[in-house]
């Protein structure tokens, strides 16, 4: 399983960014998500989704603000974060859990990519 993630950076306190990560070696029913962690902290269900689409969970912290996806046919989810705020500075993990079951609901996944930073300045 590989997960590339991409789209982190630095942008201003109400700013967007877009994140993407591109999975191989799963399948289409496998549920992906998006966790974060920052150094000190647990590392943070941030959104995740089931292999449709039609489940989404989201963290309360970006409820409202971010918005994940997912393209199957390209093997690629995404996620959308509008209204930044300096709390959301993190190291951003896309991640991929077979299907057991409720993998939309962000518990711990089996497979993490490399993170990107995303950071979030005032």
């Amino acid at each position: 399983v590989q997960l590339q993630a991409s789209g982190g950076g630095l942008v201003q306190v109400g700013g967007s960014l877009r994140l993407s990560c591109v999975a191989s070696g799963i399948a289409d029913s496998y549920a992906m998500g998006w966790f974060r962690q920052v150094p000190g902290k647990e590392r943070e269900g941030v959104a995740c989704i089931g292999s449709s689409g039609g489940n989404i969970y989201y963290g309360d912290s970006v409820k409202g603000r971010f918005t994940i996806s997912r393209d199957n046919a390209k093997n690629t989810i995404y996620l959308e974060m509008n209204g930044l705020k300096p709390e959301d500075t993190a190291v951003y993990y896309c991640a991929a859990e077979p299907p057991y079951g409720l993998g939309y609901l962000c518990y711990e996944y089996d497979y993490y990519g490399q993170g990107t930073q995303v950071t979030v300045s005032s």
